[in-house]
């Protein structure tokens, strides 16, 4: 393996693919509650969205260009292409017959129905004809196909009809064949709840709803076939390289244009006549490899909207209510706990209200002359940026780099910055080239001796939807070296200025691969001279080839290395002679692992770093990413803790293999470890003591 690059590394996406099928695993799993599973489903199905529009849709760019480069594993793009839809069309057939073969039926169990219109009640089709008249006829726009009306657009991830017609009226007026209709789902709820039982459920889809009544839409015609279909289409769109260029209307116009898209997948019912698949195929320009016929059910990513509207806590995870962070709750103010001592946090587990409140309270205090702040990803009614606003109005000096890069939140984000500008704020956008992906506040305030400055550094986005969500540390501080670093790395942020030399931090694209080939060495070093070396990463993704060319050779010395990697991996573990001292985990559970966490054992001197970056080379050359040590004991007790309970985790951990498949790591003869339900237990324990105790 060591000479053969073709095998050196795992294939990127066919690993993304395999962790997908770890998400699609919890939703098989009995011992996952119910709408739970439906749940994991509907993020299958959201994950495989944004793979075809991002990763999939990459590759096809490549090859439309002629492109002939492999990548780092040796495929070229139309191999890569032909092995990503031979596993991504057998993942799909495994979904739709989970969901038809045992969702439903048990959903049925529990009495929550999914009802087809020939299966209602006289009370339920009463209530549908109300339906339609009232809420559907009056937005429905059907679309003829003719030479006065040429193929319609098909909005990327909209669910459409294609009506084939034939007249059964003589009429002078022009007729068609072929029809669009487009399925409201975007201002219509995909799941239509009816009238049911007391106890029982009911729901019927909108596209029954719609087939049901298609002909009333059609006078005059009679409907020879109706199927539904889905298109994805190509979510990418070109940044801007050079200064002068407006890179907010830059992104303006690329959301614009994120809809017209090329076409890179064709969903659709098996039943829809050959003939207008063709058609289709043609319109779109796709490839037969491209098509992906679904029995029964289309876009299973509106899933969530049947999650959320069955209110049974019995078929969902156990409630585990966000505990309050003492440190805060227990002293004068935010600033006096700061000044007591560095205070880490672990979301969703802590309340993200602490950082909320760290940045209201700043925006609210008369001392606080300055906020810095980056943002990621903002939700469209981010209280942050509110508390930012109103630090603005109140005449404090506000500096925001918001990342309008960030996919898929590009207009929350534009919003945000406008509305920021609007009241004074100093808005930036980040610097040409590349996108600024670290999460860090800086709060200036006056004091009694002098100005200080209090920090927030973190491995996730400053957003409360996702904090509850996603797994991910943080760290408030009002150390000096780290306020002096924040300064600098906002000035340049700001200003294009050239940072001095951090005391703290680590930045990329400047130094952060340096930095962790450094560490990696150093205990290649040790183990070369008998010492004891190890080295625990937890990231999103591994596919760096000099990080993972490091870790080889530092395995092969004898360093004992761990990582827990959510995502896609490209590192092949356990090969004789080449990783087998490297041991690869993921975790797929009901928060979704987002920190990266890095333990290096540096001869009993341990060093823990947190980081907003993965070991990625976009993360590494093509972002403004930053990691920063943990320096007090106890935290750097607890990072350790967290590593070793997840690497025991014998619940809902995966053993990465060195063909890039995955198993299930069993609890047979070991104690059952869920480490997520643990480390949120040792949290709360620790709450319900330091309250004891005050």
């Amino acid at each position: 393996m060591d000479g053969d690059k073709k095998h050196r590394y795992l294939q990127r996406e066919l690993s993304w693919l395999e962790f997908n099928r770890r998400v699609l695993e919890e939703a098989k799993d009995e011992t996952v509650p119910l709408l739970e599973r439906v749940k994991f489903l509907a993020i299958f199905s959201s994950n495989l969205d944004e793979f075809f529009m991002v990763r999939v849709a990459r590759i096809k760019r490549q090859l439309f260009k002629g492109s002939q480069n492999s990548d780092p594993e040796g495929r070229t793009p139309a191999e890569i292409l032909t092995a990503i839809s031979k596993r991504a069309h057998e993942l799909v057939e495994e979904q739709h017959l989970c969901f038809i073969n045992t969702i439903l039926p048990q959903l049925a169990t529990e009495g929550i129905h999914l009802v087809r219109p020939q299966e209602m009640s006289k009370e339920q089709e009463c209530f549908l004809e109300g339906f339609f008249n009232r809420t559907l006829y009056p937005i429905l726009t059907p679309l003829a196909i003719d030479p006065g009306h040429p193929f319609p657009y098909l909005a990327n991830r909209s669910l459409c009809f294609v009506v084939s017609l034939s007249p059964t009226v003589a009429s002078r007026l022009p007729h068609t064949d072929l029809s669009i209709l487009h399925i409201p789902t975007h201002v219509v709820p995909r799941f239509i709840p009816l009238p049911t039982r007391e106890g029982q459920h009911a729901f019927v889809l909108l596209e029954d709803v719609l087939s049901q009544y298609v002909p009333r839409l059609y006078h005059g015609f009679e409907i020879r076939s109706c199927h539904a279909i889905r298109v994805t289409r190509d979510a990418e769109f070109g940044m801007p390289r050079r200064h002068d260029e407006d890179l907010l209307m830059t992104i303006e116009q690329g959301v614009r244009e994120r809809r017209m898209g090329d076409a890179v997948r064709l969903q659709y019912d098996p039943e829809l006549p050959h003939d207008i698949v063709s058609q289709l195929v043609d319109e779109l320009e796709l490839e037969a490899e491209d098509l992906y016929p679904s029995t029964g059910f289309t876009a299973f990513t509106d899933l969530f909207q049947l999650y959320s509207a069955v209110s049974m806590p019995r078929l969902k995870d156990r409630p585990q209510s966000a505990l309050p962070v003492a440190a805060f709750e227990h002293a004068a103010d935010i600033w006096s706990a700061i000044r007591a001592g560095d205070i880490m946090l672990f979301h969703p587990y802590h309340s993200f209200d602490a950082v909320t409140r760290f940045v209201d309270e700043a925006a609210k205090d008369p001392k606080v002359l300055a906020i810095k702040m980056t943002l990621y990803r903002v939700s469209p009614a981010s209280p942050i940026a509110q508390a930012l606003a109103r630090a603005a109005e109140c005449g404090k000096e506000v500096s925001v780099l918001v990342e309008l890069q960030a996919r898929f939140d590009e207009e929350a984000n534009i919003t945000w910055a406008r509305a920021l500008e609007e009241v004074g704020a100093h808005v930036v956008y980040g610097l040409v080239g590349y996108k600024t992906h670290c999460k860090i506040c800086l709060v200036v305030r006056q004091e009694i001796d002098g100005l200080r400055r209090y920090c927030h550094l973190a491995t996730g986005n400053y957003n409360v939807r996702t904090a509850g969500v996603y797994s991910d540390l943080g760290l408030f501080t009002c150390r000096e070296a780290f306020g002096q670093d924040l300064t600098e790395l906002f000035n340049l942020l700001t200003g294009y200025t050239r940072p001095q030399k951090f005391q703290q931090l680590l930045l990329a694209p400047t130094g952060l691969r340096e930095h962790f080939v450094n560490c990696i060495r150093k205990e290649k070093e040790h183990a070369r001279s008998g010492e004891s070396a190890r080295i625990i990463a937890k990231v999103n993704s591994l596919t760096d080839p000099a990080i993972i060319d490091e870790l080889y050779s530092a395995s092969q010395v004898g360093v004992q290395i761990d990582l827990i990697v959510r995502g896609m991996c490209s590192l092949s573990p356990g090969v004789p002679g080449v990783s087998e001292k490297i041991r690869v985990i993921s975790i797929i559970d009901r928060y979704l692992e987002h920190a990266r966490i890095f333990y290096f054992h540096n001869r009993g001197d341990s060093a823990y770093w947190l980081s907003s970056a993965d070991w990625m080379p976009r993360n590494f050359d093509r972002r403004v990413e930053i990691a920063f040590p943990i320096l007090d004991p106890q935290h750097q007790l607890r990072l350790k803790e967290i590593l070793e309970i997840q690497l025991s985790d014998t619940a809902k951990a995966w053993e990465i293999q060195a063909d890039g498949s995955s198993s299930r790591i069993s609890h047979a003869g070991r104690p059952y470890i869920r480490s997520q339900d643990q480390l949120y237990e040792i949290l709360r324990a620790e709450n319900d003591l330091t309250n004891d105790v005050i």
